[in-house]
C-alpha cells in the first residue's frame, strides 16, 4: 500500500507539473495584441459601429488576448491608399473600395458592372462567397477576411439624367474604375475623387454628377449640392476587410482562429447589414426632401441603359484576361452566386 501511495503521489506531482507548463506554454503563446483597424468613412458612418462590433467579437472569443482601437475619418491614412496600409502595417485592418485603384483588382472590378445586384444583404453574402475563390490570387500582400458591398447606388446629379445620351458632355464622379469607364463610353468625362472629397468636387463645379448610395448622400453632405436622383439599382462598390499578414503570421495558433472565425460570409453579412439598411431608407429620405426629385425609368429607358452598358462588359474582361483570368468564368460564378443569395436583377 505504502509503495502505490508514493506512486500516485509522484504521478499526480508529475501531471500537475504538467499541466502547470502547458498552462503556461498557452499564456505565452497567447501574447496580447493590439490591433490598429482603419476607416476612411466618417465616424457618424453605420460601418463604423459594425466594425466596432466585430472588433468586440473577436475580444470576447480571444478570452481578450485580442484587443482593437477604431480609426475612421482618414485618420491613418487617405481612403485611395487603405490597401498598401494594411499591406504595410500602417494599420493591421482595413477597410478598402478596390475600385479606387483602377486596373489592380480586375477581378474585383467585375462586380461593380451596372445591373447585377439587387441589394444589399443578399448581395454582401454572395459577392463574399464568390470572391474567396480569387481573393489569394488578386490580393495576394494581404491575408483577406471578408468582401461586401452597401445598397444599390445611382445618378445624383444637378440635372435630370433619363438617358445614356445624357451623359455625353459631363463630368462625373464614378464610385468605381468600372462604373467610370461606362461613363467614358457614354461620352462623359470622369472626376476622381475619394467619398470624402466628393462633396466639394461638386460645389466648385468640377463635377455635375456623382454615382453614390442613397443614405450616403445625406451622410457626405451632397445633398445641399446634387437635385436629381435616379430611382433605379444601377450599381453597388465591392469592399473588402483586410488584415497585414505579418500581424496575422505573429499571432498564436489559438488567435489565428479566432480571426478565421470572424473572416466568414457570415460577419461580412453581420457587418454589412446595417449600412445596407442605411442605404435603403435613404432613398425614401431624399425623396421627401424639397427641391429634390428622385424619378424612375419606364421599361424602354431602362432597357436602353442595359444596351448602352453591354460593352462595358467585354472591356471588364480584357483586363481580366491580361491578368491570366477567364472572364467568362468569373462572371457566370458571379451570377450563379447572386440567383443561390437571391439579391440578382
Amino acid at each position: 500500500m505504502r509503495t502505490i501511495r508514493s506512486t500516485f503521489t509522484v504521478s499526480a506531482a508529475a501531471l500537475a507539473a504538467g499541466l502547470l507548463l502547458a498552462g503556461g506554454a498557452v499564456q505565452a503563446q497567447d501574447k496580447p495584441v493590439q490591433l490598429k483597424l482603419s476607416s476612411w468613412v466618417p465616424a457618424q458612418h453605420p460601418l463604423n459601429p459594425a466594425l466596432q462590433a466585430w472588433a468586440d467579437d473577436v475580444k470576447k472569443a480571444s478570452n481578450g488576448s485580442i484587443g482593437a482601437v477604431l480609426f475612421p475619418s482618414e485618420q491613418l491614412g487617405k481612403a485611395f491608399d487603405h490597401y498598401d496600409m494594411a499591406r504595410d502595417g500602417i494599420a493591421d485592418f482595413s477597410y478598402v473600395n478596390p475600385g479606387y485603384q483602377p486596373g489592380r483588382f480586375p477581378i474585383m472590378a467585375g462586380a461593380s458592372l451596372p445591373f447585377l445586384f439587387a441589394n444589399g444583404k443578399g448581395g454582401t453574402a454572395a459577392i463574399d462567397n464568390w470572391y474567396r475563390n480569387y481573393a489569394a490570387r488578386e490580393m495576394k500582400d494581404v491575408k483577406f477576411c471578408f468582401a461586401f458591398i452597401h445598397d444599390p447606388g445611382t445618378f445624383h446629379a444637378r440635372k435630370k439624367i433619363v438617358a445614356p445620351t445624357d451623359i455625353k458632355g459631363m463630368k462625373i464622379r464614378p464610385a468605381t474604375s468600372t462604373i467610370g469607364q461606362m461613363v467614358t463610353s457614354l461620352g462623359g468625362t470622369n472626376v476622381q475623387s475619394s467619398a470624402p472629397e466628393a462633396r466639394d468636387m461638386l460645389e466648385r463645379g468640377v463635377a455635375d454628377a456623382i454615382t453614390f448610395p442613397w443614405g450616403s448622400i445625406s451622410l457626405f453632405g451632397i445633398d445641399k449640392v446634387v437635385t436629381y436622383h435616379m430611382d433605379t439599382p444601377l450599381y453597388v462598390t465591392p469592399f473588402v476587410w483586410v488584415m497585414n499578414q505579418s500581424k496575422y503570421n505573429a499571432m498564436s495558433a489559438a488567435q489565428k482562429k479566432v480571426i478565421d472565425d470572424h473572416c466568414t460570409t457570415e460577419w461580412a453579412e453581420k457587418v454589412a447589414t446595417p449600412w445596407a439598411d442605411f442605404e435603403f431608407g435613404g432613398r425614401a429620405k431624399l425623396a421627401g426632401m424639397p427641391g429634390h426629385e428622385s424619378y424612375k425609368l419606364t421599361p424602354d429607358q431602362l432597357n436602353a441603359w442595359r444596351q448602352a452598358v453591354a460593352p462595358g462588359e467585354a472591356q471588364w474582361g480584357e483586363g481580366v484576361k491580361k491578368a491570366g483570368g477567364d472572364p467568362r468564368q468569373v462572371m457566370d460564378s458571379l451570377k450563379a452566386s447572386l440567383t443561390k443569395y437571391k439579391s440578382g436583377l
